[in-house]
C-alpha cells in the first residue's frame, strides 16, 4: 500500500498526501478491528504521565532533527549523490498547500505511522519473537517500503528514523512519546526548517 505512492506520487487529484492519509486510515482501521486490546493500551498510555511523555517526545524530536541537520551537512559535503537525493524528497510536496500538508502530518500521518509501524507491528512482532527481534522485523519492513523510491538518501533516512523510533518504543513503551516525536519531527524537517538546498 505504501510503496506505490512513493513511486507514482500522484494519480490525478489524488496526490501523495491524500494517498498516505488514506493508506493509514485503512491500515489503522484494520489494526483496531483485529486487535481490540490496542485501543485499551492507547487510552491508558495517553492518560498517564502526559507532561513527562510530552517532554520526552519533544526532546527526542529535537535530538533527531539535530542528527539529521549534521547528516545533511556532512552527506552533501562528502557524497555527490546526496544533494539530488535529499532535494528529491522535498519534491513530494508537489503543488500541495503547506497548510494541508501540516494538518495531515499533525492529525493523521505523523500519529498514524507510529500507531501502525511501532504501536501495532513492532508490538505484535515483539510479543511473538521478543523485543529486539520485533524492533528489527518492523524496521526491515518500514525501511523496505522506501526501497522502491530508489532514493538512497530517503532509504537511509527511513532506516535511521525507524531505528530511532523503534528503540524509543522499546525503551518507553509509549505511543504518546513516539507520536509526538514523529509528528513534530515531520513538520519541522519538512515544513518549518527543511534541508532543501
Amino acid at each position: 500500500m505504501f510503496s506505490p505512492m512513493f513511486v507514482l506520487r500522484q494519480l490525478g487529484a489524488f496526490d501523495f498526501w491524500w494517498w498516505m492519509t488514506t493508506n493509514l486510515f485503512v491500515l489503522l482501521t484494520i489494526c483496531f478491528i483485529t486487535d481490540r486490546e490496542y485501543l485499551y493500551l492507547l487510552r491508558k498510555d495517553f492518560s498517564e504521565n502526559i507532561l513527562r511523555k510530552t517532554g520526552i517526545g519533544l526532546l527526542s524530536a529535537l535530538f533527531l532533527y539535530l542528527l539529521f541537520f549534521a547528516g545533511n551537512y556532512l552527506s552533501r559535503l562528502w557524497f555527490d549523490f546526496a544533494s539530488p537525493g535529499i532535494d528529491s524528497v522535498y519534491k513530494f510536496k508537489g503543488d500541495a498547500a503547506g497548510i494541508r500538508i501540516a494538518l495531515l502530518m499533525l492529525l493523521v500521518i505523523g500519529p498514524g505511522e507510529e500507531l501502525f509501524w511501532r504501536g501495532y507491528l513492532q508490538r505484535k512482532f515483539s510479543a511473538k519473537y521478543g523485543k529486539w527481534a520485533g524492533l528489527v522485523i518492523a524496521l526491515i519492513l518500514y525501511t523496505g517500503v522506501h526501497v522502491f523510491t530508489g532514493n538512497f538518501m530517503l532509504i537511509m533516512a527511513a532506516l535511521i528514523c525507524g531505528l530511532f523510533w523503534g528503540w524509543m518504543y522499546l525503551k518507553y513503551e509509549s505511543m504518546l512519546i513516539n507520536v509526538i516525536s514523529h509528528t513534530v519531527w515531520d513538520i519541522v524537517v519538512f515544513l518549518v526548517l527543511p534541508f532543501s538546498a
